[in-house]
């Protein structure tokens, strides 16, 4: 089955489990986690993490999809969605052994097509929830967050101390946290 026909049903067996549906859900995480043993494995190659602990992220992966899944877009296929919290849950991961969060992961499993055009939305979505923070917080947060620089690099280039631009990316995502907590609740 090739990857776009595999989302799709993936995103069916997810509409079918949020509408209660046990045995789809059993089966979505089934194959869900096939998948995401080899992504996590491949994410984790060359950085020291233990093939043993590659379970324990692919744990991790499944109760956030269990926990989170009512955040899931409908009208989106699942797979990006998916390969999201896999990401975040591998980058978690390496932050609490104490490394540098910057993982290549081969998310490939996921992708499908018209992804350029999801990209896109999801662009969109980024500049319009950014333009309710001050053009300093939009910029230390999208250069940090988003474009992969350092807080050093950032605090350098702003001219403001490193603790600063901590302290400003730390009050900015909090604040688009708690927008994004009222719009949707």
């Amino acid at each position: 089955m090739d990857r776009k026909a595999r989302d799709a049903q993936w995103s069916d067996l997810m509409r079918a489990a949020i509408a209660g549906d046990e045995s789809a859900y059993r089966k979505l995480l089934s194959e869900l986690s096939q998948v995401l043993r080899g992504v996590v494995r491949r994410g984790f190659a060359g950085v020291g993490v233990p093939r043993d602990d590659v379970e324990d992220v692919v744990q991790d992966v499944l109760l956030a999809i269990h926990l989170k899944r009512h955040t899931w877009d409908r009208s989106m296929p699942l797979g990006p969605w998916v390969s999201a919290i896999a990401r975040n849950k591998m980058i978690d991961d390496l932050r609490r052994r104490g490394r540098r969060p910057e993982v290549a992961v081969d998310l490939s499993e996921f992708e499908i097509e018209g992804e350029d055009q999801q990209a896109s939305i999801d662009a969109r979505d980024l500049d319009r929830v950014l333009n309710g923070l001050s053009d300093k917080n939009r910029d230390i947060v999208r250069s940090i967050s988003i474009d992969g620089h350092s807080a050093k690099e950032v605090a350098e280039r702003l001219g403001m101390t490193e603790v600063a631009v901590r302290v400003a990316l730390h009050r900015s995502l909090k604040a688009l946290a708690a927008t994004y907590q009222e719009k949707n609740t």
